[in-house]
């Protein structure tokens, strides 16, 4: 796939966007003086056609990228939109980092350009199902995702003891509780459902989504390849908004084998929450925009022993945001954590979650 070329005149587009999306404030004005914003990594594309994302027995873990580029190609406005979320949060994490602003409170921090988002976050889950035969899907796999989320989310995967000495100051506490708020249900005998968002249109015998400014969609289906799941990074269409994941990886089930512990769920709402695949998906130039974690060119599988180097780093391969077995992931970053906090402050995309 092609590496996205910003053209001088669509550069432009998006510096007037920014300038006059700015609110009409002095102190926010001497704000965006003082912080200088890089945006000349920012890419919405792979890098090279011979990332495919598949381990060695043909599992294509994550197809977020692949259905990004699918939605780029349907909406137009897409691309300009997800380039002002990426501003706006990097001008977030720069604000704090420099100590302005004043972060804290539900309006995601109460002064005229907010920070990181401080406080508990709950969001409310609808779980969507879409099952071959009645009962496929079983309470026990529900009540499984939701509990890991919160696990995960809130630092209490007990496998976070086994993070490196390099990596352990890192480690964070997301602080966001996951609250199961509804299950859908609809049996429909189709084999694969693919990686065009059909499950989320009723009249493809799919099931839309339920009030997505205030509720994650999870959608649970077949669908097929190989694919363990994939997302929709915030910026999209609210009638596509959510999380698809294949039936065998929802939860805890057997059937999912080392991908069947529920944290297929943590890495598909880890791109639903801003994060990129840890390597950037691309060489060693390319990054996933966070700067506490380590440059690396490929996606690593199964249970890679430590350290593992690329790009003349350890991986940190014990990311969520990495494409190892359920049991080998069990941390996300400070800088991670901060990303997806500035998703939550006043006008950011999810800030109707926490107002």
């Amino acid at each position: 796939m092609k590496k996205v070329i910003l053209s001088a005149a669509l550069l432009g587009l998006f510096l007037v966007s920014c300038e006059n999306d700015s609110p009409n404030i002095d102190d926010t004005v001497e704000d965006f003086q003082e912080v200088q914003i890089d945006m000349s990594d920012f890419s919405l594309y792979v890098d090279q056609d011979d990332i495919a994302g598949k381990s060695a027995n043909s599992i294509e873990k994550c197809v977020s990228m692949k259905n990004l580029e699918y939605r780029l190609s349907k909406n137009k406005g897409l691309a300009k939109k997800m380039y002002d979320i990426e501003y706006n949060t990097r001008k977030a994490i720069a604000l704090k980092n420099q100590g302005k602003g004043k972060p804290g409170g539900g309006n995601g921090g109460g002064g005229s350009t907010p920070t990181i988002f401080e406080g508990s976050i709950t969001i409310p889950v609808v779980v969507n199902i879409i099952e071959q035969f009645s009962g496929q899907v079983t309470q026990n796999q529900i009540n499984s995702q939701i509990r890991v989320l919160n696990e995960d989310f809130q630092n209490n995967n007990s496998n976070t003891v086994g993070v490196p000495s390099e990596f352990a100051g890192l480690v964070a506490d997301v602080d966001v509780a996951f609250v199961l708020a509804g299950v859908n249900r609809v049996v429909n005998s189709k084999a694969s459902w693919g990686t065009n968002d059909a499950m989320k249109i009723p009249s493809q015998g799919g099931i839309a989504p339920t009030d997505p400014s205030s509720n994650l969609n999870l959608w649970v289906c077949e669908i097929g390849g190989g694919i363990l799941g994939y997302a929709q990074f915030p910026g999209g269409s609210e009638a596509t908004d959510g999380v698809v994941i294949g039936t065998n990886f929802f939860g805890e089930t057997n059937a999912g084998g080392i991908y069947g512990k529920g944290r297929t769920g943590t890495h598909e709402v880890g791109h639903w929450l801003n994060l990129r695949h840890i390597w950037g998906d691309g060489r060693c130039n390319r990054d996933d925009f966070v700067a506490d974690t380590p440059s690396s060119d490929a996606p690593n599988y199964n249970c890679p022993s430590y350290p593992t180097v690329n790009c003349r780093t350890a991986d940190m391969t014990m990311n969520y945001m990495d494409y190892v077995q359920d049991d080998c992931m069990y941390m996300f970053t400070a800088g991670q954590n901060d990303r997806m906090r500035a998703l939550f402050v006043a006008g950011g995309p999810k800030e109707s979650f926490v107002n």
